[in-house]
């Protein structure tokens, strides 16, 4: 028997590939009454080492506001993108987003830990680019989603015709 659908986690790096396959997770949460848990990972950056004086403790401060001010714009920018979109969908996107996470930490590590915290049901996600390899073919971080959840993964490859559905653009 298949599961319901009621909960599906959207993955994006905010590429034209990501923005695109938004369209599949937003028409899949209509179809079947779901909602969605937008997700936007932000790997954090490099510590810098100042051998544990009080200027290493002001820098890991600056840069955690930093990274603060960086997510919340993130979700302001993920909001916006969903009232954008919203003409071209057909339906009110805001009303299909329950979340925008914005977590620090590496994207296959945080898309498989709130697919689970958050009990999604599915995840879905787009691809980059295309060529012979598997991991070119579907991206690093699809193939290795694909390769160690046990829950559906939805990968939507960009069309072959031109799009214009861009993150900058709409």
């Amino acid at each position: 028997m298949i599961p319901e659908i009621k909960k599906i986690l959207y993955a994006t790096d905010l590429s034209k590939n990501s923005a695109y396959a938004f369209f599949y997770a937003a028409d899949m949460a209509k179809r079947h009454g779901a909602s969605i848990v937008m997700l936007h990972s932000v790997e954090p950056g490099h510590p810098i080492s100042y051998a544990g004086s009080m200027v290493e403790r002001m820098v890991k401060n600056a840069r955690k506001e930093e990274q603060e001010e960086d997510v919340e714009e993130i979700k302001k920018g993920l909001e916006e993108f969903c009232k954008k979109v919203e003409p071209q969908a057909g339906h009110a996107c805001l009303a299909l987003v329950s979340k925008i996470l914005v977590p620090l930490g590496h994207p296959v590590e945080e898309i498989l830990k709130i697919a689970d915290e958050e009990s999604c049901d599915a995840i879905v996600l787009g691809t980059h680019g295309k060529g012979w390899l598997k991991q070119t073919f579907l991206g690093s971080v699809a193939c290795s989603v694909l390769e160690r959840t046990r829950k559906p993964v939805f990968v939507i490859p960009l069309p072959s015709e031109k799009t214009t559905i861009d993150w900058d653009k709409i």
